[in-house]
C-alpha cells in the first residue's frame, strides 16, 4: 500500500520548527510497515531546509521514505498531466486526524491486518463481552478446565 505520513506532532511530538523527540514506536513502526513491503510518503508542511532536516532525521534512525511530498519520487508539475496538490495514497497516518493519532501498535494493526478504528473496537467489545460470558457462565467454565 502507499501512506502517507505527517512528521511533526506524528513521527515526532510537535515542536515546530525544531524536531521534537520521537512518539513512542513511531520509528520502529514506520520500519515494520516499509518491511512489509509498504511505500511510505513523508507529506508534511516542512520546505526547504527544515524538510531536509526532517528527511535526514528519519534516514539516520533507518527510515527511507519513497517519496517525500510528492506522489512518486520523480513526480514533478511538468511531467504529471494530472498533477494535483492532493496526493493519492491508501492511509495518511496524521496527528490531525478526527479522533487524534492512535497510538503507533495500533496503526500497525490497522494496516497489517486491513481494520479500520472501527474494526479494532468492535473486535475488542467482543472480546471483552466474551471473556466476560466465559468467566461467568457455568459450563464455560467447566469446558475451561480441559
Amino acid at each position: 500500500m502507499l501512506i502517507a505520513v505527517d512528521f511533526d506532532g506524528t513521527i515526532v511530538e510537535h515542536h515546530y520548527p525544531e524536531i521534537g523527540p520521537e512518539i513512542p514506536f513511531a520509528i520502529e513502526t514506520l520500519k515494520m510497515l516499509i518491511k512489509d513491503h509498504h511505500r511510505l510518503i513523508l507529506w508534511t508542511v516542512r520546505e526547504g531546509e527544515l524538510l531536509d532536516a526532517a528527511v535526514e532525521w528519519c534516514r539516520q534512525r533507518g527510515v527511507e521514505f519513497y517519496a517525500v511530498n510528492r506522489d512518486y519520487p520523480e513526480e514533478k508539475e511538468e511531467n504529471n498531466q494530472h498533477f494535483s496538490r492532493k496526493i493519492k495514497v491508501d492511509y495518511f497516518i496524521d496527528d490531525r486526524n478526527l479522533g487524534g493519532l492512535p497510538d503507533w501498535g495500533t496503526i500497525y494493526r490497522m494496516i497489517s491486518r486491513h481494520k479500520t478504528w472501527h474494526d479494532l473496537i468492535i473486535e475488542e467489545v467482543q472480546s471483552a463481552t466474551l471473556t466476560s460470558y466465559e468467566d461467568t457462565h457455568p459450563k464455560r467454565k467447566w469446558w475451561k478446565m480441559f
